[in-house]
């Protein structure tokens, strides 16, 4: 009798931890699709946005950007990427697109623009990345284009990466491994020169501590 009422209690219990285990299975996965649906309907209009943008006439840049303002949409054709970017590289930001690292360049102006982006979502593409593939960066101030010119992993404190060395660059940083769970140990970084065919009208960077 012993036996049989421990039995009983064991199967019970491992019945109760296994719909538990499928209630939070399920919670996860509505989790992730309720932030899937919000960064896609944010990106789309963002997109809007920044063509509203495209056909006003110029009448000077802001010489700042707030956090979380547009700056613009950043495509690798042959990867597929094609995100909004917006200036800063908190949580929130990098939740819903890239963001432009503060105390960076801006894409088009002198100097080495910095852009962020999570490697589990809209820079995981990146893992693919190859030297000469095209970066296009379309701005308010027009569109700007880069060819990439090295990759490289670093550990998360060589800010260096993100210094100008005198020309017109990009600089993409997510973390490193793409598929490592947890936080990720390091950084994976993509450097790209602006093409001089690429040259438009600059636009002021933000004045904010760097990332």
């Amino acid at each position: 009798m012993r036996v049989v009422v421990a039995r009983t209690s064991m199967a019970r219990a491992l019945r109760w931890t296994e719909a538990g285990l499928l209630a939070c299975a399920f919670v996860l996965l509505g989790y992730a699709g309720l932030v899937m649906a919000d960064s896609r309907m944010f990106q789309h209009q963002a997109n809007r946005e920044l063509v509203r943008r495209l056909q006003e006439p110029q009448s000077g840049a802001s010489s700042t950007t707030p956090s979380g303002g547009l700056i613009g949409r950043m495509d690798v054709d042959r990867l597929g990427v094609s995100v909004v970017v917006l200036e800063g590289a908190d949580e929130p930001v990098l939740a819903r697109a890239a963001g432009h690292i503060a105390g960076t360049a801006l894409p088009g102006e002198p100097g080495n623009a910095g852009i962020a982006g999570h490697r589990d979502t809209f820079f995981r593409p990146l893992k693919d990345i190859r030297r000469d593939d095209i970066i296009r960066v379309t701005t308010p101030a027009g569109e700007f284009r880069y060819r990439v010119v090295s990759t490289r992993i670093v550990d998360p404190d060589r800010v260096s990466v993100l210094d100008s060395d005198g020309s017109d660059s990009l600089t993409l940083v997510t973390c490193y491994p793409f598929y490592f769970i947890g936080s990720a140990p390091h950084r994976f970084i993509v450097r790209a020169e602006q093409m001089p065919d690429a040259t438009l009208q600059p636009i002021r960077a933000a004045s904010h501590p760097i990332f």
